[in-house]
């Protein structure tokens, strides 16, 4: 019986911290510059990233599929956003919080999709030089 509830609470930890990780590594990579081809493409007009921006973004990554990459249609920090904001409308106390971890999805999806671009813009410019 103490192995058990010893065990389920290493899980739990281990989960806790690998959803702290997570956040980490979103929060980093958010905190990057996005290239004004971006936000050009997604169609947004003010010079920072909102959370409202998220599905402008999106739409254009399911619009261009070569610029996917490994993180393909972003599904878990889709989720992520799903559910944060749901979390967001039913409380209402974490509403602002909310709002700011959906402008860092928002944001972390930005930049990936910044990536994307300048990896395959620099590959077509090594091809036209062979």
């Amino acid at each position: 019986m103490i192995a058990a509830i010893l065990f389920t609470v290493s899980i739990v930890a281990l989960v806790q911290f690998g959803v702290y990780y997570w956040r980490a590594v979103i929060a980093g990579v958010a905190a990057k510059t996005v290239s004004d081809r971006i936000r050009t493409a997604a169609g947004l007009t003010h010079s920072t990233i909102g959370a409202q921006d998220f599905h402008s973004i999106i739409i254009l990554n399911d619009l261009t599929p070569d610029l996917q990459g490994p993180a393909g249609s972003f599904m878990a920090i889709r989720a992520y956003y799903s559910v944060i904001k749901t979390l967001g409308s039913i409380v209402p106390a974490m509403s602002e919080w909310a709002t700011n971890e959906m402008a860092t999805c928002a944001r972390y999806v930005a930049v990936l999709m910044d990536q994307h671009l300048e990896r395959n813009m620099a590959t077509a410019a090594q091809m036209r030089g062979i």
